[in-house]
């Protein structure tokens, strides 16, 4: 592809280029791009950490809802249907977002990928049968 990019831009990369050849030269823009997407979130934790101040009291400790101490114990403990159902559905969303590429492309790929997707359906499909026998699907 021929992006028409900047003389500056287009400098700083022949540079680059020439300086080093240990990188591939068609994957240096997202080597740059996941090294600097990668360190924004790690400096920022950082940065918060050092510059936020530590001051931990009873007032910071105790649990707060909307302007009046709770009454009772604040930590509520989640029933483990709410984790199975969630983990379920987690299941099947990640099965939709590996069909669909194959869906769209189905009269491009052939036999054998279509057995590999089969394969793949037949599987979640025992899971699903084995979640429903031991109780994950249901509510009450």
């Amino acid at each position: 592809m021929d992006f028409k990019w900047n003389w500056r831009i287009r400098y700083i990369f022949h540079l680059h280029r020439s300086a080093s050849m240990l990188l591939l030269y068609e994957y240096d823009i997202f080597w740059a791009f996941l090294i600097i997407s990668s360190l924004i979130p790690i400096l920022t934790f950082f940065l918060s950490g050092v510059l936020a101040p530590i001051n931990k009291g009873p007032e910071k400790l105790s649990s707060y809802e909307s302007g009046i101490e709770p009454i009772g114990d604040a930590w509520l403990q989640f029933r483990i249907r709410y984790y199975m159902f969630a983990l379920v559905f987690v299941v099947f969303d990640v099965e939709t977002v590996f069909l669909y590429p194959w869906a769209m492309s189905f009269d491009v790929l052939g036999l054998s990928v279509f057995l590999e997707a089969f394969i793949f359906v037949l599987i979640l499909i025992v899971g699903s049968f084995y979640a429903w026998r031991k109780g994950a699907l249901e509510w009450s």
